[in-house]
């Protein structure tokens, strides 16, 4: 049908074989069997000349704009690969969306004006292919071996904090036995109903993992309301490094056990293949492995007493 609609914008069997560079020979003999196919004749054609039957005007009314469509279809998916347009449906949870995204989210749309951003925040891990995503970011350790993921975050660390009003009324955790004894806030998966439980690893030569679970007086399953209660002192809670960098510079917490808090990967940005990937994607990468660099450099410029622990607090007290 394409090749016909070729021959009856041109009238001619020639000029549409040079455009389509086939012979004369092939595009008349698709013709006759798109013509015996619909069992209608589409042309009436002399040695001279040619022109729409009724039934082959009917035809290409209806062909001409679909095959613009298509055509305008086919040049926006080659131009998709040269400049980012279109929607991004990503999926992270909640405090990778509050690191990584929400604050950079109007540098991003900036820079490339012709995409949209939708995000999907779930604790769970997410599927993308299954629920229909672009993308999504999940910590290093939740992911399968077969996606396609990128580190976006430097590695990062479990933190232990309260606030130093918490630790003066309470005194500080030497070790993670102690913390039978300290009220120790918890945090429940959505997507599970389980408690998150804390990790230690010794900071000897043995090495040995040391699990707790923390049983105090509140449970949350927002990361934002568990750091919120942290700073008013109503307990301990664990929190990514990462997210507490400034609450440690200020002061309005401090850090316990950290020798016995290991580095692990820290968040990726993953994807279902590496083959054919739009550009809009390549753009989103791209840029969260820029802001990669610069949370990597503020790691290392930290002020050394934003990261003052309880104990040494304490013993100046």
């Amino acid at each position: 049908m394409t090749w016909f609609a070729h021959i009856a914008r041109h009238r001619s069997f020639t000029r549409a074989a040079a455009e389509m560079e086939v012979t004369r020979a092939a595009l008349s003999q698709h013709l006759k069997g798109l013509e015996q196919q619909l069992n209608v004749r589409l042309l009436h054609r002399t040695t001279r000349d040619m022109s729409l039957t009724e039934e082959g005007q009917r035809l290409l009314d209806v062909l001409q704009p679909a095959l613009t469509a298509i055509e305008r279809a086919v040049m926006e998916l080659g131009e998709a690969h040269e400049e980012p347009s279109g929607l991004i449906r990503m999926n992270a949870s909640r405090i990778a969306a509050r690191l990584l995204i929400e604050p950079h989210m109007g540098a991003f749309l900036a820079r490339y004006p012709k995409l949209r951003l939708e995000l999907v925040m779930n604790d769970g891990f997410s599927n993308i292919v299954a629920d229909g995503m672009d993308a999504g970011i999940r910590l290093g350790e939740s992911l399968h071996d077969h996606m396609v993921a990128v580190p976006v975050t430097p590695p990062i660390e479990m933190a232990i904090v309260g606030s130093p009003e918490y630790f003066a009324r309470h005194g500080v955790p030497e070790e993670p036995a102690d913390l039978m004894r300290h009220n120790c806030l918890a945090y429940r998966f959505t997507s599970s109903g389980t408690i998150d439980r804390w990790s230690f690893t010794s900071p000897d030569a043995d090495g040995r993992t040391v699990l707790f679970e923390p049983r105090g007086n509140a449970v949350f399953n927002d990361d934002e309301n568990l750091l919120n209660a942290a700073v008013q002192g109503v307990g301990l809670i664990k929190y990514l490094d990462i997210c507490v960098r400034q609450h440690l510079a200020d002061g309005r917490l401090v850090r316990v056990l950290a020798p016995w808090c290991r580095p692990f990967p820290g968040f990726y940005l993953y994807v279902p293949s590496r083959a054919q990937m739009p550009a809009k994607i390549r753009a989103l990468m791209d840029f969260l492995v820029e802001r990669r660099e610069q949370l990597a450099h503020a790691s290392r410029e930290a002020v050394p007493a934003g990261h003052r622990t309880a104990a040494a607090k304490h013993k100046r007290r």
